[in-house]
């Protein structure tokens, strides 16, 4: 592999200087909360401009796809970065076409070989959140990678357990071709939850192959795009990658995304409350099979 080239600078430092991360474990249930309050003065929106457009605050020169340091971390300098997809800021992940999504696949797996050559780094997440309702403050495309110094309990727990593909999800499957398939997932804790993998397995998105990214690409423009026909506007998601930690000594993880959205209809989140909080057990008004019809449909 080439030597990975420096990011760019990112601008002038945050003002909040280097962040203190308190991490504390729930002593009775696990839990792991980081605690980082120099995020809480983060500012919720730009006062001037959007700092992702080519001349903003953090892309001061033209560029294709970008990625820089978090100027707020939640993991400690070094270890959360932010990806910009495009210059465009009106655009959508759909919009790209599969070129411009091939150059953020790319960049993605650039970025991780990256962090995961980093001393002390455990697992490495890519991810994105789309849309006010999951928390987004900037509408321009992009997503974030952070650097866990260990393998969070979920991806930990899929990667025991073996997680491979469903072999025939049947009325779930959504679209397959290219080497990939989605479909939508068996018990959804969301109303939209898709699950979207490779037919051949490789562990980590560094480790795919050129035909495996242009099926990557081509699988998120298709599957985006039925996404913002689902209800007719954009619709707000989650997305992210289980990826083979590196130094993992395991059984083989099979790399695979997930993409959850929380709405249950055009604008309506369906809100997890008191009784799921509490038990950790869910409660989705919708049926993953008529999900699925529905996103087939919308080809």
């Amino acid at each position: 592999m080439e030597p990975t080239p420096p990011l760019p600078s990112p601008g002038p430092p945050a003002p909040t200087g280097a962040p203190h991360v308190d991490t504390r474990i729930d002593p009775y249930d696990g839990t792991v909360v980081r605690v980082v309050q120099s995020r809480q003065n983060r500012p919720n929106l730009p006062t001037q401009g959007c700092p992702f457009c080519v001349g903003g605050l953090e892309a001061p020169e033209p560029y294709e796809v970008r990625a820089f340091p978090n100027r707020w971390p939640a993991l400690g300098q070094g270890r959360c970065e932010v990806v910009l997809y495009t210059p465009d800021h009106d655009a959508t992940f759909p919009s790209l076409g599969v070129t411009g999504a091939r150059r953020v696949v790319d960049l993605w797996a650039e970025r991780t070989a990256h962090l995961e050559g980093l001393p002390g780094v455990g697992f490495v997440l890519v991810f994105e959140n789309r849309g006010a309702e999951v928390g987004a403050t900037i509408p321009h495309p992009h997503g974030q990678i952070y650097a866990y110094d260990h393998v969070p309990r979920r991806p930990a727990r899929r990667f025991a357990a073996g997680w491979r593909p469903d072999a025939d999800p049947g009325d779930r499957l959504v679209v397959a071709g290219d080497g990939w398939r989605c479909w939508t997932q068996y018990a959804p804790v969301h109303p939209v939850s898709l699950c979207l993998a490779p037919d051949e397995r490789f562990g980590a998105l560094p480790d795919a192959s050129g035909a495996a990214r242009d099926g990557l690409a081509a699988l998120l423009v298709d599957v985006l795009g039925r996404l913002d026909r689902l209800h007719d506007t954009p619709l707000p998601y989650m997305l992210w990658m289980f990826q083979e930690p590196p130094r993992w000594d395991g059984t083989p993880a099979w790399f695979h995304l997930e993409i959850v959205s929380p709405w249950r209809a055009k604008g309506v989140p369906r809100f997890i409350a008191a009784a799921e909080q509490a038990c950790d057990e869910y409660f989705n008004p919708v049926g993953p099979e008529d999900l699925a019809a529905t996103l087939r449909d919308l080809a």
